[in-house]
């Protein structure tokens, strides 16, 4: 019996191990309805590199017709001045999107949270399949929090960022997500 539970155990911390890697080089150019940009650092209104690199991929994507709206997300730490989602649509608006080809969604402190004041926002649209933008490492996460929410759609990686750190991390936050829900993983957090 302990070595069937330990041949379980191990089994499926290979497969989520897998699938952080396998999606770690998404790239789905697949048109949506809104390219959603994960929120990271900002400098009293200025894009982290990070951050940057995800505004450009999403700049990107919304030239090449992906989707006829960029949603901004991110909070701001306790002594900031600015939201990340803020820095990232001043960012593009002086990159050329238009003001109104782009949604600031700032509430939430985490990823699921970020993700959930979205798809409320989205869903007052009636708006559910989503290109999402981040570092590559976040993707299978991003993929199940999203169905966890009554989003579709894929997700494009500004980069892979894929590290032993992130890759333990995230393998984690997919084996825990995908068996007890990502909203109860984000509650423990």
């Amino acid at each position: 019996m302990l070595l069937t539970i330990a041949v379980v155990l191990v089994g499926y911390a290979a497969w989520t191990v897998a699938e952080v890697v396998r999606n770690t080089g998404a790239d789905d150019r697949n048109a949506s309805e809104a390219i959603v940009v994960l929120g990271a650092a900002q400098y009293d209104g200025t894009p982290s590199p990070v951050l940057r690199s995800r505004l450009d991929h999403a700049l990107e994507l919304y030239e090449q017709g992906v989707a006829p709206e960029i949603v901004l997300t991110g909070s701001k730490q306790e002594a900031d001045r600015f939201t990340e989602a803020y820095a990232g649509f001043t960012y593009l608006l002086n990159a050329g999107v238009p003001e109104s080809a782009m949604a600031v969604v700032t509430d939430g402190d985490s990823t699921y949270e970020s993700l959930a004041a979205t798809a409320r926002v989205l869903e007052s649209q009636g708006v559910y399949r989503v290109t999402l933008v981040s570092d590559g490492y976040h993707n299978r996460r991003l993929l199940g929090i999203a169905s966890e929410l009554g989003l579709s759609g894929g997700v494009s990686s500004s980069t892979d960022g894929l590290s032993v750190a992130t890759l333990g991390r995230e393998s984690v936050a997919v084996g825990l997500g995908e068996l007890f829900g990502f909203r109860r993983l984000d509650n423990w957090g």
